[in-house]
């Protein structure tokens, strides 16, 4: 398949698909006149590379990983350089659980304020008080304490 229809299979731009190639994560065959051909593979192989770069891997690691996929087979460096990839990524997604937990906080805060955490709601019950208890002495009410 041509460049524009692996592009929109695969939902990537033409472009993308070209950087691949230069990182050489991607290959393609050319025809007499240069243009690129793609065996259908190409479809599942860039949306690997697409998984990996969205996990946070740049094109290095992505260039020393893609072989081991293809062989089945990882040496012992390239198995600690995915080691500490996961570790990495494990690693975001408990400071992504930490930001989503504090933004469910301030989530609730903002639908149902209280006086404790908003100053403004402060300011406001306490204006609130005073002139309540000017009223109530207005009315000969006393509080009792």
């Amino acid at each position: 398949m041509r460049i524009g229809e692996l592009a929109g299979r695969s939902k990537v731009s033409t472009r993308a698909l070209r950087y691949y190639e230069e990182q050489g994560i991607l290959s393609s065959e050319r025809t007499p006149s240069g243009q690129r051909l793609y065996a259908d593979s190409a479809i599942d192989r860039v949306r690997l590379i697409r998984q990996l770069y969205a996990a946070g891997l740049g094109s290095r690691t992505i260039a020393t990983i893609l072989p081991c996929v293809d062989a089945g087979h990882a040496e012992p460096e390239v198995i600690e350089i995915l080691r500490a990839e996961r570790a990495r990524i494990t690693a975001s997604i408990a400071e992504l659980e930490g930001a989503g937990r504090r933004l469910d906080q301030v989530i609730e805060l903002a639908v149902r304020p209280d006086p404790e955490h908003c100053p403004a709601l402060r300011e406001q019950s306490a204006a609130g008080n005073t002139e309540n208890a000017g009223n109530a002495a207005k009315a000969g009410i006393t509080a009792s304490v």
